[in-house]
């Protein structure tokens, strides 16, 4: 993420825990993210946003080679104890060029819950698009708007910056909200093929944690997944 809306320290803290479990990030986002990858085996991903390494980790296990940036220290270095040495990371702020990567130099690049916190979005989908070989693919997911809708008010098209609270009340999350023509029109824009789009559910597997989450999140969709190509 970048430096600016990274989750430093106790909101690292917290989220690096909570992702292990949690019915959102563990049992919705992940899984339809790694659906979406398909077979990874054999290819260069990079995991932008990469956070405590969980998806990371899961790319690995199906045989990808991962390369991870975060803006945020604290969660590397979960990612780190996490990953132990099987991938590269780099603390990086998003908001800046990825100019450490050569162009066409990845198969994959996964942005999972982090494009929402970026302002420069132009130059950082500019870059992925530089960095990915020609048919590689992007996966990205965001809040769904329709869920930011609901739970900040005002107009369903509004763009402005928010504050989440999590963990009682006593930390929060900063992002800017993106209605779809907005979230698609800048995907588009960059240079991308929209080739999936999903909604994602939750796993089945959730049903036996908690089922009133299950139910909850089979009513009302919290995230918005797509798969794009670069041509």
């Amino acid at each position: 993420m970048p430096a600016e809306t990274a989750y430093h320290d106790e909101l690292g803290d917290f989220f690096a825990k909570n992702a292990d479990t949690s019915p959102y990030n563990a049992h919705t986002d992940r899984p339809a993210m790694l659906a979406l990858a398909g077979d990874v085996a054999g290819l260069r991903i990079l995991d932008v946003g990469c956070a405590a390494g969980h998806y990371a980790a899961e790319l690995l296990s199906r045989g990808a080679e991962v390369v991870g940036i975060d803006g945020s220290a604290t969660l590397l270095g979960h990612a780190r104890e996490r990953l132990a040495g099987r991938a590269e990371l780099r603390l990086h702020d998003l908001e800046r060029p990825l100019d450490f990567l050569d162009d066409a130099s990845f198969d994959g690049s996964v942005c999972a819950l982090t494009l929402h916190h970026v302002a420069d979005r132009a130059q950082l989908l500019g870059e992925l698009r530089r960095v990915l070989r020609p048919g590689g693919w992007l996966l990205v997911s965001t809040t769904h708007p329709t869920a930011d809708w609901r739970r900040f008010g005002g107009s369903y098209y509004a763009t402005d910056w928010v504050d989440f609270p999590v963990a009682g009340g006593t930390l929060a999350i900063r992002f800017q909200r993106l209605p779809l023509e907005t979230f698609l029109g800048e995907l588009l824009a960059a240079g991308f093929v929209l080739d999936r789009l999903v909604e994602p559910r939750p796993a089945p597997d959730l049903r036996k944690v908690d089922e009133s989450a299950y139910d909850r999140l089979h009513q009302a969709p919290c995230f918005l997944a797509v798969r794009l190509l670069r041509p």
